[in-house]
């Protein structure tokens, strides 16, 4: 196969009329700014990241499990997977009521973005979105919480995936969560959810679930999976991503290059098959769950998110695609935003239509 052509994708960019962008509230400016400015202030030049000032950025940032009832109905608590690796979950629980027909809840197993580098379940934008997906699902959601690169490195953050639904199917269920609580669970309708990098970590913990530990799990099956505006790359520069440059909010060359850079094995560049799995590189299992893959049309990461989606289709796997033409990288964790609302409506469809019936 002849190498991209840099040259050619970075002429079509230049020749292409760049897009005015989407109008947005104020208040989403002003978060976007001063998240673009938190992340420039963490990431150092050399690759590493500022871990004392992050550390006061995060206090600034994260919330508090709640175990009341917010005004959706929706609670959480924490729950210890892996002590010795600080691998937890924060838990979102409907109130009982969410279920009238009396079935098993649904649950989805989520991961957050931060380009593997930063974050946690108890951000504020996971935190809530993870409550917003909980109320209009009418799911358990379980966000977890994995190890953060450049310190752990490729695979980590996919082991503690896998570990995670490991954790869960060994338990049967979610702890905190039983017949007291009012709330079941049915592991047999478990969905993988996350955004950008936790969309990338989305699609490589259902590869390894399907190829190595569905077979042999005892109560967790993995029905359905929602990479959203997966964090996917590689050595091109893709038109997308130059057509962007410095008008998409988040997201830009530089800063996707730093995660990669952190993530990666050293030594490794972005043809690696943990960021470039648009291509035959990328080795489907045959058990690959059903995919619903949410797309943003002013995201610079599209080119590659609709390679993505094509590779799966190119391997006979079900796929669909919810595309929002105006939505910039991270579009869904700003409430007021009609897109952040509309994205839900289709997950929950999604999930209807692929939860196996309960006995």
């Amino acid at each position: 196969m002849e190498p991209p052509n840099h040259q050619g994708a970075a002429a079509d960019a230049t020749t292409t009329k760049r897009p005015k962008p989407p109008p947005l509230p104020l208040a989403t400016r002003l978060q976007l700014a001063g998240l673009s400015v938190a992340i420039d202030a963490v990431e150092r030049p050399d690759g590493t990241v500022n871990r004392c000032l992050y550390s006061v950025i995060d206090r600034v940032l994260s919330a508090r499990a709640s175990p009341c009832p917010d005004a959706s109905g929706v609670r959480s608590f924490d729950v210890t997977m892996d002590a010795s690796r600080g691998i937890w979950a924060r838990v979102f629980a409907p109130s009982a009521s969410a279920a009238p027909d009396g079935r098993p809840l649904p649950v989805i197993v989520y991961y957050h973005g931060g380009g593997f580098v930063l974050f946690s379940p108890a951000v504020g934008p996971f935190n809530g979105v993870c409550r917003r997906l909980c109320a209009a699902v009418g799911a358990v959601v379980v966000s977890v919480n994995y190890r953060l690169a450049p310190e752990h490195r490729c695979p980590a953050a996919y082991d503690d995936g896998v570990d995670a639904l490991r954790f869960l199917d060994a338990h049967g269920g979610v702890p905190g969560l039983d017949a007291a609580s009012g709330v079941a669970v049915d592991l047999a309708n478990c969905f993988l959810a996350g955004e950008s990098t936790g969309g990338n970590i989305v699609h490589h913990v259902a590869n390894r679930w399907a190829a190595e530990w569905q077979a042999s799990a005892a109560h967790l099956r993995v029905a359905g999976i929602f990479p959203v505006q997966p964090y996917f790359g590689g050595e091109e520069r893709t038109a997308s991503e130059l057509r962007l440059e410095g008008l998409a909010p988040v997201v830009n060359l530089k800063r996707s290059d730093f995660s990669w850079k952190a993530f990666l094995p050293a030594g490794a560049d972005r043809d690696h098959p943990a960021a470039h799995v648009t291509d035959e590189n990328a080795g489907i299992a045959e058990a690959f769950p059903p995919a619903m893959v949410v797309i943003g049309g002013f995201d610079p990461l599209i080119d590659w998110q609709r390679r993505y989606v094509d590779v799966l289709r190119r391997k006979g796997k079900e796929v669909e695609v919810a595309e929002f033409p105006d939505a910039f990288h991270g579009f869904y964790g700003f409430p007021e935003l009609a897109d952040a609302a509309k994205v839900l409506q289709d997950m929950k469809a999604f999930v209807d239509s692929h939860r196996a019936p309960t006995f």
